[in-house]
């Protein structure tokens, strides 16, 4: 349906209004008619369509219907399908009568201006900023949905920069050389203890943006009487920010001019260009209280007498969605490996780095200095990414855990084209809140619903006094991104509490192409009970590691507590 506004006449002086393109004008004839009129007649001018409402019908002019009376609801309805080449060059005139007919008792004449005024976004998610007829108010999810993506501009492309790019109100830029990257939806993954990303593409801080046009037509004139204002909701305003560089391609002249406390933005149309492109960040991820959905819009306000307010005469809505941080699972393949060197593990660094080599990834060695003995670099950080049509990065997810390794995810990660996002845990954390405790499944269709990007995993307890759980905030934050809708398993009966410690995914070239391997306790005590009978009964168990018991296979499988914990935990 248009949109349709109303428009009060006068028979003492010509009114004069702007009519925008695609949008309806009711005009009220009954306001004002002359007391002693009883009907009334309507032309205009061969660039109006005119239409009157009477006793519920609508018809369109000119009609058999010389006069029209006056009776309670009747209106005119009027639209314009081209743009006027001067203010004012086309009218209506509405003649009122009274009982006898004849001479008319008053005229009420309306001069208008058809202009065109829209607000665009990619709301077809084709990369590209192009006008549609989809609902830009609306946003669907899927393939065949609509509606705009901003990505939380989370990376940092001033290497200058302490913090990244969502934290401050400027536009930067790192010039580097390289190709573009494009990448699958799951183009980033890590196994257990290895991590992967991949060197950025160094690119100037907008093209981490979505662009948002604003399209001015019409007689420039016309604008300079009416303000055109861009604003945003009060309740969106701390999640977003908007920059324009009016003409110019120089990033020092683009100024930050909506979000935060800027709550809107004066548009001056140019004389020589239809267009004003705006790019904007998101500020926040979807988390609890915050859907993910932003709203703009552009409103066009006539200004009127001295000393009173402006009227709002048409609004036109966006609605973006800020894309949501996904995980990748490690069934993808690597890309780069992480690995912490510490006191005592050489052996296992040069084995990660042969395996590295012979897998053709890049490997980072995160040295003593920046680890501090800190060798769990899966319990700090996950990594995941986001996605809009015109980009996609890595996103590191720090973890509230916060011990040797806490500076190195800002220091060595967070970098142009590689973001960062993190949770703290205020009423503290346990080994719960560790990243070893989250896992990513490959897609998966759980009874009929279909999961394209998996299903997060995270460790729990069960609801009982004194059981341990993963941090609020982290989980909220989790289940706000919405597309990996979390599965709490039950871990706490780990001393360490991680469902890594239990379960993995593996690639396999058959079935849904992937294996989901589990630590089971009664194949292990199948297999001891194997080697018992095959006469190493006495044979201890973690010889070579200090300050734990070495029990032996024969004490193991006597041990009727451990069996009962067990079979349990089986």
């Amino acid at each position: 349906m248009a949109q349709q506004r109303r428009v009060q006449l006068s028979t003492q002086r010509p009114t004069s209004t702007v009519c925008v393109l695609g949008t309806e004008l009711s005009l009220d004839v009954c306001g004002s008619a002359p007391k002693d009129a009883v009907a009334f007649h309507v032309q205009g001018t061969p660039g109006v369509k005119l239409y009157v409402v009477h006793e519920t019908q609508s018809v369109k002019l000119p009609s058999s219907v010389c006069r029209w009376p006056l009776a309670a609801g009747a209106e005119v309805l009027l639209a314009m399908d081209a743009l006027s080449k001067d203010v004012g060059d086309e009218k209506v005139r509405i003649s009122y009568f009274g009982e006898a007919g004849g001479v008319p008792v008053g005229r009420a004449m309306l001069y208008l201006t058809c202009v065109d005024v829209s607000l665009d976004t990619d709301a077809s998610r084709s990369g590209a900023v192009s006008r549609t007829l989809l609902d830009k108010a609306t946003w669907t999810w899927g393939p065949d949905g609509h509606g705009a993506i901003l990505l939380v501009n989370c990376d940092r492309d001033d290497p200058k920069a302490e913090t990244p790019d969502n934290r401050d109100t400027a536009v930067r830029s790192y010039a580097g050389t390289g190709t573009s990257h494009t990448r699958n939806p799951t183009f980033l993954c890590f196994s257990p203890r290895i991590f992967l990303s991949y060197t950025p593409f160094f690119t100037p801080d907008l093209k981490d943006m979505s662009q948002m046009v604003l399209r001015t037509r019409g007689p420039h004139t016309i604008f300079a009487g009416h303000r055109l204002l861009l604003h945003v909701d009060f309740g969106d305003a701390d999640k977003v920010g908007v920059f324009y560089g009016g003409n110019s391609v120089a990033l020092e002249e683009y100024k930050h001019v909506l979000g935060g406390s800027k709550l809107a933005y004066a548009v001056k149309p140019s004389r020589h260009q239809e267009e004003s492109i705006f790019y904007v960040e998101g500020l926040a991820f979807p988390d609890i209280g915050f859907s993910g959905l932003v709203a703009f819009h552009v409103t066009l306000l006539e200004s009127p007498e001295k000393g009173l307010l402006e009227t709002p005469i048409f609004t036109d809505t966006v609605v973006f969605r800020v894309a949501p941080w996904i995980m990748t699972p490690n069934t993808a393949a690597p890309l780069e490996v992480f690995v912490c060197s510490v006191d005592n593990n050489e052996d296992f660094v040069a084995s990660v780095g042969a395996l590295a080599e012979k897998a053709k990834c890049p490997l980072t060695i995160c040295p003593l200095l920046e680890n501090r003995q800190d060798r769990w670099i899966q319990d700090e950080v996950e990594f995941g990414y986001v996605q809009a049509p015109h980009k996609t990065f890595p996103v590191v997810f720090d973890s509230p855990r916060d011990r040797g390794l806490k500076d190195f995810p800002v220091k060595s990660i967070l970098g142009p084209d590689f973001g960062y996002v993190a949770r703290q845990a205020p009423e503290g954390t346990s080994s719960l809140d560790s990243f070893g405790n989250l896992e990513v499944s490959p897609a998966v269709t759980v009874r009929g619903k279909e999961y394209p990007l998996g299903r997060i995993l995270i460790g729990s307890s069960f609801p009982r006094l004194g059981g341990r759980r993963m941090a609020k905030a982290v989980k909220d934050f989790l289940v706000a991104q919405q597309v990996q809708a979390p599965v709490e398993l039950f871990s706490d009966w780990l001393h360490v509490g991680h469902v890594d410690e239990f379960l993995s995914f593996v690639p396999a070239p058959d079935r849904k192409g992937f294996r989901l391997l589990l630590a089971s306790p009664s194949a292990c005590y199948q297999l001891l009970k194997e080697k018992q009978e095959e006469g190493f009964g006495e044979a201890a168990m973690f010889e070579g590691l200090e300050k734990v018991p070495k029990p032996t296979i024969n004490e193991i499988l006597a041990n009727e507590g451990l069996r009962k914990f067990n079979n349990y935990v089986q």
